[in-house]
């Protein structure tokens, strides 16, 4: 039986070895591919098929079959980024690992966990929890996103201010090179010190320098307390000092201190949506959680540490969530982007990273750079202040003024030192501003690891930077 014509960019015979080495069901094509991405919020999903190994060893073989005719590769996982970085084309091959999806080992004595790179990151949390362990990881996008995917993208989340990025949670890992081999690092030691720590290459790498197959993540005690307060204040500095005081007063409990600004809390505390713990009159709001040991004991803490806040003027008003409820109420009106999304049209989302320090007078900057531009447009800010991290959301110009609405958000950065991508990456989205945070000098050395680790330049290619070019096929 003859392909369908989308797939006529991939050898036949390139396929059928893909068939074999994957098995029933293993290539998908044609309709099977064209289904699969009917509410994709990223355009151009394309394919000429979607491979589905089960198997680091029938990764390896796809990958080395693919490098030998020079077929590109993008690696999907749970497809919860925002950057384009699985964004693929009509002449490339998608390499899914949703079949991977095995927890291998839950190890309570050492705290570790082996998983495949396709399990998702809520089934791992769930079945750790019996063993009053938990994963330091926790994002909006739990339900959907792979932990292999979190690793290529090093992703952050909700609690980096406590437990540090996804690089963190990675004792060792196991990853395919573009030329097939399997390189296995599984250690699962916090100390290592036996030479380069090469799962480092991996982690972050957006799929271009190999394929992340396995993991072993640290894992830690539940915490067995959890205290919650949204508060509002008139300024940012107010914020910016009230991190402060919690950080050295929680004594390390500190979990999480997101921002939310007004905007963003209107859209979120309109009639009809989430109810509004606090008047909606405040210019900031921000949601401070601190995770412990004991209930009793923290919830005083958390109560006294947040009254001292309160009389040196640290923020106007707080509500404490009393119960699990009002901890979720509390969350939803920062976690639910649906409305904010649906309001603001065309919708950009960015996500950045910068002092603290710096933050105020950045938000400021970009508000008035947008409004010079687009007087009617809207523009949200929120994010995880605690580690440097903003989200700003907007509302404006056309489908043709991405570019400009970019250099509003970007172009800041520049002063202050900051980072076009703080946890998502530069995929086809960020590329064009990576030299606002990366040098000439960073970026060559770049190129000459994916040239070195990718010579047939098959991984990802043209996502972080151009595609780069290649020796052609011997005849």
């Amino acid at each position: 039986m003859s392909e369908p014509a989308a797939i006529k960019t991939v050898e036949a015979s390139l396929l059928d070895r893909l068939r074999a080495i994957t098995g029933d069901g293993g290539v998908l094509t044609g309709p099977d591919v064209s289904s699969r991405y009917p509410g994709y919020f990223m355009d151009k999903i394309e394919a000429a098929a979607i491979v589905r190994p089960r198997t680091t060893e029938q990764v390896a073989e796809v990958i080395a079959a693919c490098n030998a005719a020079r077929q590109p590769v993008v690696v999907q996982g749970g497809m919860s980024g925002w950057v384009r970085a699985t964004q693929t084309n009509a002449d490339e091959i998608v390499l899914s690992l949703e079949r991977m999806n095995t927890i291998e080992q839950i190890d309570p004595v050492n705290r570790t966990a082996m998983v495949q790179a396709g399990v998702i990151l809520q089934t791992l949390q769930e079945a750790i929890e019996p063993l009053a362990l938990s994963f330091a990881l926790d994002l909006g996008g739990r339900g959907s996103c792979q932990l292999g995917g979190n690793a290529a993208t090093n992703a952050g989340g909700l609690r980096v201010v406590r437990y540090g990025m996804m690089r963190e949670q990675v004792l060792g890992l196991e990853a395919v090179l573009a030329d097939g081999r399997i390189v296995s690092s599984m250690n699962q030691m916090i100390k290592n010190n036996a030479g380069y720590d090469l799962k480092q290459l991996f982690i972050g790498s957006e799929g271009t320098l190999g394929v992340i197959t396995r993991l072993v993540l640290r894992l830690r005690e539940s915490p067995v307390s959890s205290n919650t307060a949204l508060v509002s204040a008139s300024s940012f500095d107010q914020l910016s000092r009230l991190l402060r005081h919690c950080d050295g007063a929680f004594g390390g409990l500190l979990s999480a201190f997101e921002l939310i600004d007004n905007s963003f809390y209107r859209v979120n505390t309109a009639e009809g949506r989430h109810t509004a713990p606090l008047a909606a009159d405040k210019p900031f709001y921000a949601i401070v959680e601190a995770l412990g040991s004991d209930q009793e004991r923290d919830a005083e803490l958390f109560e006294r540490v947040l009254g001292e806040a309160s009389e040196l003027g640290l923020f106007d008003d707080a509500i404490l969530a009393r119960s699990e409820r009002d901890r979720t109420a509390i969350w939803a009106i920062r976690e639910d982007l649906e409305f904010v999304v649906r309001d603001f049209q065309p919708f950009y989302a960015f996500d950045v990273s910068l002092p603290v320090g710096d933050m105020a007078g950045y938000m400021e900057d970009v508000a008035a750079r947008l409004r010079a531009r687009w007087p009617d447009g809207r523009i949200a800010f929120l994010g995880h202040v605690g580690d440097g991290n903003l989200h700003v959301a907007i509302g404006a110009g056309g489908d043709d003024d991405r570019h400009a609405v970019e250099g509003c958000v970007y172009e800041p950065l520049r002063q202050c030192g900051g980072s076009v991508s703080a946890e998502h990456g530069i995929g086809l989205e960020k590329k064009p501003w990576l030299s606002i945070s990366r040098s000439a000098e960073e970026q060559a050395l770049m190129i000459d690891i994916k040239r070195l680790l990718d010579p047939n330049n098959i991984l990802n290619p043209g996502k972080i930077f151009d595609r780069l070019p290649v020796a052609p096929r011997a005849a």
